[in-house]
């Protein structure tokens, strides 16, 4: 059995957990828990919004969800004998939802709060919610369908240093500056407004990191919101190394999830554990030219032996024709997709 490192109680608000968890990237957030090389244990973790979602058929709460106060992440963890420049190995060796919460959602965020790669065609909030039976998942709300689970952590990744702290805060800041009024915004910068930092909750500190520290929107070069489903059972991740520790931490569980989010919040998102053992690569990121984690997927995922493949390409929604633009032809793909379903529904 995994000695159990972090625990999660889900009759308490974030701020009130049995270890204190985070949501947001420091440096100087303090560990929580450590562990050595080799060692096998188990971290629970809260679902992404720390209990704002509730297992009803009303979407007011997606519709007004905090997402200033999202992603709360079990950790950091301390990882004896890592040091910047190593590279972290993790080995996921079984994940699954906490037996008290076997249920998840799905939710279409609205334009004005968190949006979506669709929102412009999809402005307004909705939300699904899915029981949990062995490997399979139902919604009464999408009756006669039955999907798969692949379960994985959304978000894992290891503390930034701060100077990569710094560089993603100023071009993050660049971004924005470029198109300041958009809604929703092009990035997510620091804000100490429903930031929860650990250890580091009621102490001096706590103010000049709440207002320098990362949100955890998107992935970065230490990892963090990668999305990547088939990071389940049997995978491996190759984590940089930017503090003596590694300040490991997860979160964000998903049951399943398609090749992306596209409503936002599109995967199957749920309370969770992940059963994990880890080694150091001493070294590692000059050994690997590494910039960015590498992520080698198990063997384990859902069989299906027939698929319908939806093209898009470089014509937007208005005819106009772009240059190899990748993000437009996505578009346009899972726009003919939902079409499709519109026309022949899902069954």
């Amino acid at each position: 059995m995994p000695r159990k490192l972090i625990s999660v109680d889900l009759s308490k608000p974030p701020s009130c957990q049995p270890t204190p968890v985070h949501n947001r990237w420091h440096p100087d957030i303090p560990f929580v828990a450590s562990l050595k090389q080799g060692e096998v244990v188990r971290v629970e973790c809260l679902d992404w919004t720390g209990g704002q979602i509730s297992d009803n058929d009303c979407a007011d709460d997606i519709q007004n969800v905090d997402l200033t106060q999202v992603h709360y992440l079990s950790g950091p963890i301390e990882v004896d004998g890592a040091e910047p420049g190593d590279v972290l190995v993790v080995h996921l060796l079984d994940l699954g939802p906490l037996q008290q919460s076997e249920w998840g959602f799905t939710g279409i965020f609205a334009k004005e709060n968190g949006g979506g790669f669709l929102t412009q065609h999809f402005p307004t909030a909705a939300k699904a919610i899915w029981n949990f039976e062995g490997i399979y998942a139902t919604s009464r709300h999408i009756p006669g369908v039955r999907v798969p689970g692949l379960v994985h952590p959304g978000l894992i990744g290891c503390l930034p240093s701060k100077e990569l702290l710094d560089e993603w805060n100023k071009r993050e800041r660049e971004l924005v500056a470029t198109d300041p009024n958009r809604v929703p915004p092009l990035a997510e910068l620091p804000n100490k407004k429903g930031a929860l930092l650990g250890k580091l909750e009621g102490t001096a500190d706590w103010e000049r990191v709440a207002l320098e520290a990362a949100r955890t929107v998107p992935p970065r070069e230490h990892g963090g919101n990668c999305d990547i489903k088939n990071l389940s059972k049997g995978s491996v991740c190759y984590f940089p190394v930017y503090v003596k520790g590694a300040g490991l931490s997860m979160g964000d569980m998903h049951f399943s999830q398609g090749d992306g989010e596209i409503s936002f919040c599109g995967a199957i998102e749920m309370a969770g554990f992940v059963d994990l053992k880890v080694e150091i690569m001493k070294g590692g990121m000059e050994k690997l030219a590494m910039k960015n984690p590498i992520f080698k997927p198990g063997p384990v995922e859902p069989r299906f032996s027939r698929h319908l493949v939806f093209e898009g390409i470089s014509v937007d929604e208005q005819g106009k024709q772009f240059y190899l633009d990748a993000h437009v032809s996505y578009r346009m793909a899972c726009l003919n997709f939902v079409n499709y379903l519109k026309k022949f529904s899902y069954r």
